[in-house]
């Protein structure tokens, strides 16, 4: 015969509303946060003097709302929302729609609203557009930049590993645009991951997603993106130690380490039986020596700036600043290399991130 469990161990898990939604809420349904609002008609910033149009669009000489697109496929799921490819009915301009449920922990909704505002600022070349937003029934919907070639993660997934040539390329840029987000809008982007490092046909490389999605998923407990989030964390954030732009810097080295070898750095091979668990992954980045290029595979410059990136002590990290100038970065200069060459010849990315 069946035992049935007792009810009282039957546990619901209902997370902590801070502060209410409503709390957010005008009568007419629109979303403020200071002097953010944001509602179907787009975000505008408010400052004391005047109201600031920030919803206008960016680089694109015609306006529109959410109705003037069409949705033609899901390209990214995650537990942080849902990214589509969109093209606008209208002028037939393709985006990446990106529409992540409100979460309304207090931690995540100031995180939301601070991407909010760095989307509005103006932008660089090497950071993802955003060229709208829209609130509506609990959602938040991000109108981006399509990058046609999906993430860093598609390219390597299918190539395996790229040269160092076009390794130089994609470190210039991404540098580039830590360069910005460090020094000009003074942020951490927190979430440097190859799926965060967007690609299109012409070898542009842009940052995307200032850890938003991160933060969400983690806060409904998906383990999966949780485990993917910390393998490049920098081992001070991992044991809960105060950080700084330094650990963006970090993640960058392992990232680039992982291009150029195949394979994420603390795993010893491709075999599945041979991965560490995730406690002792973390355990190996807080505790072991830090991963390094192999010398006698690499070239003396790429094997000194993975090291100049990868140091346990962040102290001793370069800066985004000072790798720009790295004999890496340099060697390529002149050398007149084309990313796109390599991209373009690829399949069409699967899924996009998330």
């Amino acid at each position: 015969m069946k035992i049935k469990k007792p009810l009282q161990e039957l546990k619901l898990s209902v997370p902590v509303q801070e502060t209410p939604i409503s709390s957010f809420l005008t009568a007419s349904g629109t979303f403020h946060d200071g002097d953010l609002r944001l509602n179907q008609k787009g975000l505008r910033l408010i400052s004391e003097e005047k109201e600031s149009q920030s919803s206008e669009s960016k680089e694109l000489d015609f306006e529109f709302s959410k109705e003037d697109l069409e949705a033609i496929k899901v390209i990214g799921k995650g537990s942080g929302g849902v990214v589509q490819l969109v093209r606008h009915k209208w002028v037939g301009t393709l985006f990446a729609l990106k529409v992540i449920q409100m979460n309304i922990q207090e931690e995540i909704r100031k995180q939301i609203v601070q991407e909010l505002k760095i989307n509005q600022a103006s932008q660089c070349p090497h950071v993802v557009i955003c060229y709208h937003s829209f609130y509506h029934n609990g959602a938040i919907s991000l109108v981006l930049e399509y990058m046609d070639r999906g993430s860093l993660a598609d390219v390597i997934r299918q190539v395996k590993t790229i040269l160092e040539p076009y390794l130089a390329v994609v470190c210039k840029q991404v540098l580039q645009g830590l360069v910005y987000l460090h020094n000009e809008r003074h942020i951490i982007h927190r979430d440097i991951k190859p799926s965060n490092l967007l690609v299109n046909h012409k070898g542009e490389v842009k940052i995307t997603d200032f850890g938003v999605s991160a933060m969400l998923a983690n806060s409904m407990g998906q383990r999966d993106t949780f485990v993917g989030t910390y393998n490049y964390m920098s081992p001070e954030r991992i044991s809960g130690s105060t950080y700084d732009y330094s650990s963006d810097i970090w993640s960058l080295g392992l990232v680039v380490l992982e291009c150029a070898i195949g394979r994420f750095p603390y795993m010893r091979s491709e075999d599945e039986e041979e991965r560490p668990s995730f406690y002792e992954l973390l355990e190996a980045i807080v505790d072991s020596p830090p991963p390094t290029a192999p010398p006698d595979q690499f070239s003396p410059e790429f094997c000194s700036f993975v090291s100049a990136c990868i140091q346990k002590d962040p102290r001793d990290r370069s800066s985004s600043s000072d790798l720009l100038n790295h004999p890496f970065i340099e060697k390529f200069q002149d050398k007149d290399i084309d990313l796109g060459i390599l991209v373009s010849s690829l399949e069409p990315p699967v899924n996009y991130p998330r």
